[in-house]
């Protein structure tokens, strides 16, 4: 026997009655008994089974648990039961307390659901679940976006295809119709794969943002909009997709950042074009020989040139103040004009005006009262008021226009520049700023209450940093473009009225046609049916976060359901991802405090966005794109290989983006992906600061957390094995508090601290706090301490003893069960539903009443815990000294303790 003196100072005094039980642990601790395997403790054959009865429809749970753990059996049948039971339904426990409600954000139809999805269901499923088990009646409402603009680009990209057929060759009506079959089969498939999350949603009250109902609330708050005068017509420019031919919202546009000149990919152009050139172009005097330069990254859209700008205090320009200059393709003058908006160090200082395709330069015109001409037509080629140019696509006019510059000595060089390119995200094309007449909302009053809300703590951002960006951007505030020149979506419920006799017209917004004829009908004094009266509705269709953005109201049944609207609104949390408050989150709140005159929900709960382990954004192209069902049912490498060619069989990446994609595939997973089950992905995506701007999502922590679901599994087959040795099945535990040994106490007064943090973590959404409570106590603590003291005491303890640690297993395995559920709901059912030792309060452990702190706070003990917590780190020192000094584990030594 060999002998180690270990010093450790004790921070308090040992309880008098435990330093035995000290000392035996410290003795269980540095013998190999202490990670002995107790599987080997049940040699005897086990089999899962995971059919269903046909008498009750419920997964048969006979027979003893499995050997091995295994994410599909366990996970598999409880979902149609849950649902069948409608334990996912409104229970109105009570009919004056409110319900905790909330609408999960609406997945796009376009594909399937990724990980980003998975995360924003997770979240809000672990809190519909933890208020449910608290006695709270919850309503989570499904339901997906027609996400218009990405809709038809989709469909129409798998047309060409598939078909060789485009939409205009279908026509408006056979196009919304393949849409529409389309929307069917992506809809079934994200509702089944919302079902295999586990998100406990209450399909009962399922939406699609374009079925009758929301689209009826849509031309209501369009119609109150308009009729208030919120809604107008304007021809001013806005982000316009020449591929697409449609104006596109802010967050559909990537800003691609260059160091100077670099070429780009632009759809339509054989060649790629090129950016990140200053150009100087040459202004001649227009009564005299004077000149002034001017720089500009965008040569071409000089032809549209209104004016010169420079500083009113920039002394180069001084003698030219009040000057004009002869434009050389419109053959008239254009003025300069002094304005403080003019950098002086930009270029020779001097810049071109050019009002219809720069936001600062039509702000300029208009204090300036200038005239904006239009260069480009919706599809990117020069309009017919420049006939040399008429009719070429932009950048191919870019070349002759510089080329003819040259020859006219007006050109004086280029040189690199760092610039941003707007970028279409749908369609790949350079954005432009085009005027078209668009239907605009007017923001400003709304602006002001939002930020009002904020400020007088109504509204309740989370992560608090958001608050900044979102005063930001509503000081900033422009009025939102509501028209899409789309073919899906909501059509504008406005009509263009007028008399054939007459040539004024006015607009309306009506139901339908008849209600515009009678409005007109009033208007112009004739009656509706008058066949001189020609009524047309526009063309356009709304944003699609118009209907996006009246959700908490419309998924509720506004403006008809008024019962459901007094109970269930304002909702009591919006949670949703960080890159949408701005998009999503703050129209909601302008729309719903303006449409009600009440907030939509008074506390928004951000999570960050998902990027791979090595903090690059999940791109098709990069190959980095995981799916849910990946991580759950596994993927060879072959397989990922596969969605990477079908990716761009369907035309979604280019034949140099597959072979970029494959080769990271091969670097990230050489090996493919596990299967890991979902209550495993659920852990993984929990156990970050979701409130974080980014989350780095590495797919080895799922594997990490299927190991911790199979440790969960492997504890309770030996619960199992400790009572069926039993003749009676554990009785009250107050019957036996006297009998509790130090660790039975000491197990109880972790389960205790992690009750009460939990309590805390929940309320707070700190949702990584939880999964680090259930880790450490589960794994740590319950597992790797508590059931190895167990062994010993249920071999060689007396009847009390070992009855008191029977009562223990089973209340930590009651706590354990429903402490997890919120987060692993298919486990915790599964062990639920099997475990017959426990005190269960519900059919489901879903409905199983989660643990109070109050009730728990009895069994706390600080002291305790620190001195048991010294007992396990004076264990750990031994282990590491018996491995420093080439020991044995099995070698028993002694060991000198100083008190």
């Amino acid at each position: 026997m060999s002998a180690l003196i270990l010093l450790i100072r004790s921070p308090s005094k040992l309880y008098p009655h435990i330093k035995c039980q000290a000392l035996n642990c410290i003795s269980i601790a540095c013998n190999e008994g202490w990670l002995s395997n107790f599987s080997s403790r049940f040699k005897r054959r086990c089999f899962h089974t995971s059919s269903v009865n046909p008498e009750s429809s419920k997964k048969d749970v006979s027979g003893k648990l499995s050997q091995v753990y295994d994410a599909a059996a366990v996970e598999s049948e409880w979902y149609q039961w849950w649902e069948k039971e409608g334990f996912f339904k409104l229970t109105q426990r009570s009919e004056n307390s409110k319900p905790f409600t909330m609408i999960l954000p609406p997945p796009n139809i376009t594909g399937t659901l990724h990980l980003g999805h998975a995360l924003t269901v997770t979240v809000q499923d672990v809190i519909a679940r933890w208020r449910r088990m608290t006695g709270q009646d919850v309503l989570w409402i499904p339901g997906t976006d027609h996400a218009g603009i990405a809709t038809q680009v989709v469909v129409e990209k798998q047309l060409w295809t598939q078909r060789k057929v485009t939409r205009h060759q279908l026509g408006r009506q056979k196009f919304i119709e393949e849409i529409r079959y389309w929307q069917k089969e992506k809809g079934s498939h994200i509702q089944n794969q919302l079902r295999l999350m586990g998100a406990s949603l209450d399909w009962s009250r399922e939406y699609f943002t374009m079925d009758e109902t929301q689209s009826s609330a849509v031309v209501e708050a369009f119609i109150r909009l308009f009729d208030e005068e919120l809604i107008y017509r304007n021809n001013i420019p806005v982000s316009w997709s020449c591929c697409l031919q449609s104006t596109i919202s802010d967050i559909e546009i990537d800003h691609h950042e260059i160091d100077g000149p670099t070429t780009l990919p632009v759809p339509g152009y054989e060649k790629p074009v090129l950016f990140g050139t200053l150009t100087n172009i040459v202004y001649k005097g227009f009564e005299n020989d004077t000149e002034i330069v001017v720089s500009t990254t965008r040569p071409e859209t000089m032809l549209g040139d209104v004016a010169i700008a420079v500083h009113p205090e920039d002394p180069r320009y001084f003698h030219l103040h009040g000057s004009f200059f002869w434009h050389p393709y419109r053959n008239e003058k254009i003025p300069l004009i002094c304005d403080d908006f003019v950098d002086q160090k930009f270029g020779t200082g001097a810049v071109k005006i050019t009002p219809a395709h720069d936001k600062n330069d039509f702000e300029v015109a208009k204090r300036h009262n200038l005239q904006q001409i239009p260069v480009f037509t919706g599809n990117g080629t020069i309009s017919k008021t420049f006939s040399s140019f008429q009719g070429m696509k932009r950048f191919n006019a870019r070349e002759l226009l510089l080329k003819d510059l040259s020859s006219r000595g007006l050109l004086q060089g280029d040189c690199p520049h760092k610039m941003i390119i707007p970028i279409c995200s749908r369609s790949g094309d350079v954005v432009e700023l085009i005027p078209k007449p668009q239907w605009f909302l007017s923001t400003k009053e709304m602006a002001q209450k939002a930020i009002s809300a904020v400020k007088e703590n109504r509204l309740r951002l989370v992560p608090k940093q958001a608050e900044k960006f979102w005063n930001q951007w509503f000081e900033n505030h422009q009025d939102w473009c509501l028209s899409r020149q789309l073919w899906w979506g909501h059509r504008i419920p406005a009509y263009k009225c007028c008399l054939l006799s007459d040539t004024s017209e006015k607009w309306f917004a009506a139901k339908n046609e008849q209600d515009a004829r009678s409005k007109a009908s009033s208007y112009f004094s004739c009656q509706p049916d008058d066949p001189r009266l020609v009524v047309k509705q526009d063309e356009d269709v709304l944003d699609t976060w118009f209907s996006s953005s009246i959700l908490p109201l419309s998924a509720l049944g506004w403006p008809e359901n008024v019962r459901d609207m007094k109970k269930f609104y304002p909702l009591s949390l919006m949670e949703t991802g960080n890159d949408i408050l701005l998009f999503w989150v703050a129209r909601m709140i302008i729309l719903g405090e303006h449409l009600t005159q009440s907030l939509p929900f008074n506390d928004v709960f951000l999570h960050g966005m998902i990027r791979d382990a090595s903090g690059r954004k999940m791109s098709k192209s990069v190959g980095n794109v995981v799916s849910p069902e990946d991580i759950r049912e596994g993927r060879s490498l072959k397989e990922l290989e596969e969605k990477v060619i079908e990716s761009h069989k369907l035309g979604i990446i280019s034949s140099r983006e597959v072979k970029n994609a494959i080769s990271n595939q091969q670097k990230m997973f050489p090996r493919g992906i596990q299967p890991c089950g979902t209550d495993a992905l659920r852990l993984s995506l929990c156990c970050y600061p979701i409130e974080s701007q980014f989350i780095d999502f590495n797919v080895k922590h799922c594997d990490s957390f299927r190991r911790f679901c199979n440790k969960i599994w492997q504890a309770f087959r030996y619960m199992e094995g400790v009572m069926e040795q039993s003749e009676t099945l554990p009785q009250k535990l107050t019957e036996h508090e006297k009998c509790l040994s130090v660790m039975d106490l000491w197990i109880l007064s972790k389960l205790s601290t992690l009750i009460v943090n939990l309590d805390q973590s929940l309320s707070q959404m700190h949702l990584h706090e939880c999964v680090e409570g259930f880790q450490t106590f589960v794994h740590l603590e319950f597992c790797d301490v508590y059931l190895e003291y167990t062994k010993r005491v249920l071999q060689k303890g007396d009847s009390e003893s070992v009855q008191a640690a029977k009562f223990v297993l089973a209340l930590c395995a009651e706590n354990i069960l429903a402490v997890l559920a919120p987060f692993m709901p298919f486990i915790t059912e599964e062990l639920y539903q099997r475990t017959t030792y426990i005190n269960r309060q519900a059919n489901s452990i879903m409905m199983h009443p989660y643990p109070q702190p109050s009730k728990w706070l009895k069994w706390k003990n600080p002291d305790l815990e620190r001195e048991i917590n010294l007992i396990l780190t004076t264990a750990g020192a031994i282990r590491k000294l018996k491995n420093m000094n080439g020991m044995k584990m099995k070698e028993m030594i002694s060991v000198l303790l100083k008190l």
